[in-house]
C-alpha cells in the first residue's frame, strides 16, 4: 500500500508555491538536477497563479506583483528553514514585515463558520493574500508545523511530513535521506581509517 505523502487541500498550494523555487542541485541515479525559478517574469506568476486556480485566466501581473510574491516566498520559506537550524533574526524581522503586507479579515460562510480572507488589494494581491490565509488557517488546525522543508543543503524542497512523529527531516528517505546517511557513514569510517594510521 502506498502512502499518501501529499499536503492536506488547505496547504497543496502553500506547497506548490513555496517549491516554484527548486533549489535541488544533487546527482540520483547518475542524473544531475538542475533546480530553477518558476516565478522569474510577471507573466510567469501570472500563468502560475492561473494554473493553481488562483486567478482568473488572463490576469497579468506587473513588475511590483512579481517582486511581492517572490518575497512571500522567500518569508515563508526562511520559516521553514528556521526549523532546520536557528532562525537568523533579520531574516523573522523580514518576514515579518512581508506577511504585514497581506492584511487579513475574519467572516463567516453561510453555514456560521468562522473563515479567514485576504482583505482586499486587487486580484493578485487577494491571491497572494490567500496563500497567507492558508497558512494561517493551517497553523490553527495544527497542519502547517508538518510543512517542512528537506535538511539536505543541496535539496531544500517543501514536503508535507507525513511521519507519526512530525518531525521528517528529509522529502524523500530513498532520496535525501540515504545520502546523509552514506555520508556520515563515510565521515564515519575516513576517521576511523585516520585513527589507525597514526
Amino acid at each position: 500500500m502506498a502512502v499518501d505523502r501529499s499536503a492536506p487541500a488547505e496547504l497543496l498550494a502553500v506547497e506548490a508555491f513555496l517549491n516554484t523555487l527548486d533549489e535541488r542541485a544533487y546527482t540520483h541515479r547518475g542524473t544531475r538536477h538542475a533546480g530553477g525559478d518558476q516565478l522569474t517574469t510577471p507573466a510567469a506568476l501570472s500563468a502560475w497563479l492561473a494554473r493553481e486556480g488562483l486567478v482568473p485566466p488572463g490576469t497579468r501581473a506587473g513588475r511590483d506583483d512579481l517582486s511581492v510574491a517572490r518575497d512571500l516566498r522567500a518569508a515563508l520559506r526562511a520559516s521553514l528553514a528556521g526549523r532546520i537550524e536557528p532562525p537568523d533574526e533579520d531574516a523573522v524581522a523580514e518576514a515579518n514585515t512581508t506577511l504585514g503586507w497581506f492584511p487579513l479579515r475574519l467572516g463567516l460562510t453561510p453555514g456560521g463558520t468562522p473563515r479567514l480572507d485576504p482583505d482586499g488589494g486587487g486580484v493578485l494581491a487577494e491571491a497572494l493574500g490567500g496563500i497567507v490565509a492558508a497558512v494561517a488557517r493551517a497553523a490553527a488546525r495544527g497542519s502547517w508545523n508538518r510543512l517542512r522543508m528537506c535538511a539536505a543543503p543541496d535539496c531544500h524542497w517543501v514536503f508535507y511530513d507525513t511521519s507519526r512523529s512530525g518531525g521528517g527531516r528529509w522529502c524523500s528517505m530513498a532520496v535525501c535521506g540515504n545520502r546523509a546517511k552514506t555520508r556520515r557513514y563515510r565521515e564515519r569510517h575516513v576517521g576511523d581509517e585516520d585513527a589507525s594510521a597514526s
